[in-house]
């Protein structure tokens, strides 16, 4: 069983930064694949990015690539999502997951452990 908690969410303007942290108890986490998913209001949850258990792969949605950074500190027992030059459409509550190595990536529905969330509020 992985509990996972966000933090790190927040009210900032377009262009800003943010930095979301996912700590994950247990001790097997550097087994997981980790990846994190948002939900804006009356939207389906879509995928943003995930990263391998050693940290070593990584892949990310289109409409992020270039301004978010996935990575992840196995020794803490956390994993980060970098958030640069955001926008207004970036506005979402955003999760965090884990699963085992095997299967889609991509896919919320093959992540069995999922946090509660963190909202980020991009403004105009």
């Amino acid at each position: 069983q992985v509990q996972l908690v966000e933090s790190g969410g927040g009210l900032v303007q377009a262009g800003g930064s943010l930095r979301l942290s996912c700590a994950a108890s247990g001790r097997t986490f550097s087994t997981y694949r980790m990846a994190w998913f948002r939900q804006a209001p009356g939207m389906e949850r879509e995928f943003v990015a995930t990263i391998s258990g050693s940290g070593g792969v990584t892949s990310y949605a289109d409409s992020v690539k270039g301004r978010f950074t996935i990575s992840r500190g196995n020794a803490k027992n956390t994993v980060y999502l970098q958030m640069n030059s955001l926008k207004p459409e970036d506005t979402a509550v955003y999760y965090c997951a884990a699963k085992t190595p095997i299967g889609d990536t991509t896919n919320i529905a093959t992540y069995p452990y999922r946090g509660q969330g963190t909202q980020v509020t991009v403004s105009p």
